[in-house]
């Protein structure tokens, strides 16, 4: 019987891949023989990343369209045609107070980064795989995006509106052989958990019934299954990876 988990060979572009959960993905997927082409603005911590492990690396600046555009031109021609893709980028912005304090300037900066770049990489990587009849993407949401917490109105509002974001776009390709999903994970331990302050590490910690963070190999290891064959009959759909926070 084929395994139809495997990844070997396959073009798989990971954006965020510099540090915390979208660096395990990347390096769990080349574990898993696939053709990794990691992608971040940090390209120093990229070439670092490419040091110790068997993948192509990729500057990209997700403020900017024409880079976007133009990374995915440059794995396909390179590389080959792009069989998956993983979107991991995404900040918190500042973060801790209640909306009457909120940034403006620093939402549309968050807004820019986790929604709209999200969606010029969407558009970018869909065509291609729809005129081949096949492709996978999922885009890193949060547990923030379906409940919203407090004190992160930017983050919560624009996770929310990328999964809005893939809900639609499930639709427009059901059936073109391209899937688009998202994944909400709860707290995992990464960078972006450890620059909460000790109250909100405290709170979010106290939502989760498994009583402890998540791992970032935990979120590679379902996303791997995501973006593989196997995940044939699900689009447009948000997996929890929650501990058991998630009750819908």
């Amino acid at each position: 019987m084929a395994d139809n988990t495997s990844l070997e060979n396959q073009v798989i572009v990971v954006t965020g891949a510099a540090s915390g959960i979208g660096k395990q993905i990347a390096i769990d997927l080349a574990s898993r023989g696939a053709k990794v082409a990691a992608c971040d603005k940090n390209l120093q911590a990229l070439q670092d990343l490419a040091n110790g492990h068997q993948m192509c690396i990729y500057e990209v600046d997700f403020l900017d369209e024409k880079s976007i555009m133009d990374l995915i031109v440059n794995v396909e021609n390179e590389q080959g045609p792009i069989s998956a893709a993983i979107n991991c980028v995404g900040i918190l912005g500042k973060n801790g107070h209640k909306i009457e304090f909120l940034d403006i300037d620093d939402f549309d900066n968050v807004y820019s980064i986790n929604l709209r770049g999200a969606v010029i990489f969407t558009k970018a990587v869909i065509a291609g795989m729809a005129e081949r009849g096949y492709g996978r993407i999922l885009h890193l949401a949060s547990i923030s995006g379906k409940e919203g917490n407090p004190l992160l109105v930017a983050y919560s509002a624009t996770k929310a509106g990328l999964i809005g974001m893939v809900k639609s776009v499930g639709k427009e390709y059901a059936t073109s052989g391209v899937t688009i999903n998202a994944m909400a994970p709860a707290l995992i331990e990464s960078p972006m958990s450890a620059s909460f302050s000790e109250q909100q590490m405290s709170y979010l910690k106290s939502r989760i019934p498994m009583d402890r963070l998540g791992k970032s190999q935990e979120v590679a290891d379902l996303a791997a299954w995501i973006v593989s064959p196997a995940c044939s009959f699900t689009t447009g759909f948000t997996f929890d990876l929650s501990g058991g926070r998630a009750t819908y």
